[in-house]
C-alpha cells in the first residue's frame, strides 16, 4: 500500500424481475465524491491499464466463484461497455457515486440481452497498490456484494475509470440471462 490512506468506498444495486415489467430494488451509498473532471486529469492511465484492471476484476471474481463451487461468469462486450460508461461518469464528476442510472444501464443492455435479474457493484479506492485486488477484497468482506458476487448470474460486465486525483472507479454489472 503507498503511503498515502487507502480507502474504499463501495456501493450495491439489485434490479430483478420477470418480463421486464415487475422490479424489485435496493441499492446502499456509502459516500458521496467530488472528483476532477478526467479530461483534466494527467494520461498517467493508458486505456491498456485500465483494460488490465478490468481483467483482473473479471478474474478474481470467478476465482472467488469457483472457491464456492459456482459456475464462472462469461464476459459480454454490450455489458462492459455500460459499467465502463458509469465508471467514467463517476470518474468525471457527471453522477455521483453510487447507482444512479442502473435501470438505464440495464435498459441499454436489454436491447442486446433479455434477462431475468440484474445486479450491480460499484467502488472506489484510492491508495492501494493493486486497485483492483482493494475493490474485489472489499465486495467480498461486504455482505450484499458479495451475494452480489456468489448469485444466480451468468454474464457479467466490468467498467474501471481513474482521475486525477488518483481515485479508481469501478462498475460491475451481473446479469442472468432469460
Amino acid at each position: 500500500m503507498s503511503k498515502k490512506l487507502a480507502r474504499i468506498v463501495l456501493g450495491i444495486m439489485f434490479l430483478g424481475g420477470l418480463g421486464g415489467c415487475s422490479f424489485s430494488s435496493s441499492w446502499k451509498l456509502e459516500n458521496n465524491s467530488s472528483v476532477i473532471p478526467i479530461s483534466q486529469a494527467p494520461k498517467i492511465q493508458t486505456i491498456q491499464s485500465l483494460t488490465a484492471l478490468e481483467n483482473s476484476i473479471f478474474q478474481q471474481v470467478n476465482q472467488y466463484r469457483q472457491s464456492r463451487n459456482l459456475p464462472p461468469l462469461k464476459q459480454d462486450p454490450s455489458i462492459s461497455e455500460q459499467a465502463k460508461i458509469h465508471s467514467q461518469e463517476m470518474a468525471e464528476g457527471k453522477v455521483a457515486f453510487g447507482h444512479d442510472g442502473f435501470e438505464r444501464r440495464v435498459k441499454a443492455i436489454a436491447r442486446s440481452i433479455s434477462y431475468r435479474q440484474a445486479s450491480e457493484n460499484v467502488a472506489f479506492n484510492q491508495g492501494f497498490s493493486d486497485p483492483a485486488t482493494g475493490a474485489v477484497k472489499g465486495w467480498i468482506d461486504s455482505q450484499g456484494h458479495r451475494k452480489n458476487m456468489e448469485g444466480n448470474f451468468d454474464l457479467t460486465g466490468v467498467g474501471v475509470a481513474r482521475n486525477s486525483e488518483g481515485e479508481y472507479y469501478f462498475t460491475q454489472i451481473f446479469i442472468l440471462k432469460r
